[in-house]
């Protein structure tokens, strides 16, 4: 039997119609939908015609992780403690720097510090797991002890997780979905960790290489689906499992966008949804930036669109400009909300 998918369309006016469905208990709200199958075109339905159960899991607020609550979109400041990033190499290797990186982001605003020690640049190859943890656990244990910020560890391997969670990590963001290394999702379990999976096609060294998808929105959904499934299994309840498309990670330019536009999707998972888009390539592109450094505007303009979608926390690397657009976002979209009325 085929599956049948339901994209909620998201809204943020401040004049809701009668049936208007919170969108994951957050400020976006839907009164229609896209009902979707693989076999036909979507059509739009009235969010009243969704399943019971669909229904629930798309409006239900969503609990908070590692001490994050979603009652407004979140800042994941990116900490890049490696020599080779593709936007940063090498800034903050030391951690001295990477105290004053991590300072500096809370300071602009940053929610939740996200502390990574092997690139996931298209192309890099894998870090040893002894080198990752040098690079990691005392950034990591120096930001515990100075600053009051849940922080994120941005790994692939078990070894790596454990010594980050022992410096004072709160969260364990795997951007190979949990497919790397199959210790580290019973680790997360026994240890009690939230965890983020992200989706990506192939590895870091050869996932640009030719990306194909029958239906990329699906594809990456049905595979979030599908860890998400594992790790409940495993023992990591869904209240504590984040999702991420995965943008840029074994897709083209054209698989970016078709996720960015149809991001609204991922909230049928039930989870938080992140978005991981800052100066990535595809932004370059399209708004005529090559330099990595110059990619503040898109990135801005990208996570805006997601958070009108209902996303709840973007992973950046210029917290400050961020944090002034969503102030102004969210200035510019509030409103007296409207009585109901009639359609």
């Amino acid at each position: 039997m085929s599956h049948t998918y339901y994209r909620p369309i998201a809204q943020t006016d401040p004049v809701r119609p009668a049936g208007a469905q919170p969108l994951a208990g957050g400020w976006a709200w839907f009164d229609r939908a896209e009902r979707i199958t693989r076999e036909a075109a979507g059509e739009v339905i009235a969010a009243s015609e969704i399943p019971s159960n669909v229904l629930e899991r798309l409006t239900a607020p969503r609990a908070p992780v590692a001490g994050l609550a979603w009652d407004a979109p979140r800042l994941m400041g990116i900490l890049n403690v490696t020599p080779d990033s593709f936007s940063d190499g090498g800034r903050f290797i030391a951690p001295d720097a990477a105290l004053a990186q991590a300072r500096a982001m809370v300071d602009q605003g940053a929610d939740m510090i996200d502390v990574g020690g092997e690139s996931t640049r298209p192309g890099a190859l894998p870090v040893a797991e002894a080198d990752e943890i040098a690079r990691t656990a005392p950034v990591i244990r120096a930001i515990r002890d100075g600053l009051q910020v849940p922080i994120s560890i941005d790994t692939r391997k078990t070894g790596v997780a454990r010594a980050a969670a022992e410096a004072g990590a709160a969260l364990v963001n795997d951007v190979s979905g949990f497919t790397y290394d199959a210790a580290l999702a019973p680790y997360c379990a026994g240890a009690g960790l939230p965890v983020c999976v992200m989706h990506a096609q192939g590895d870091p060294q050869t996932m640009q290489e030719r990306p194909i998808y029958a239906d990329v929105t699906l594809d990456v959904y049905d595979f979030l689906a599908d860890r998400i499934d594992m790790l409940v299994a495993t023992g990591i309840p869904r209240a504590k499992i984040v999702v991420d498309p995965g943008i840029g990670f074994g897709k083209t330019q054209a698989h970016n966008l078709t996720l960015l536009s149809r991001l609204s999707i991922f909230h049928g998972l039930g989870c938080p949804v992140l978005l991981g888009a800052s100066r990535k390539k595809f932004i370059g592109t399209i708004g005529g930036t090559p330099d990595a450094a110059d990619r503040m505007p898109g990135s801005v303009a990208v996570a805006l669109a997601g958070i009108a979608q209902g996303v709840q926390i973007v992973r950046v690397h210029d917290v400050g400009a961020m944090h002034a657009a969503i102030a102004l976002w969210q200035a510019s979209t509030a409103g007296q909300v409207t009585p109901a009325c009639d359609p």
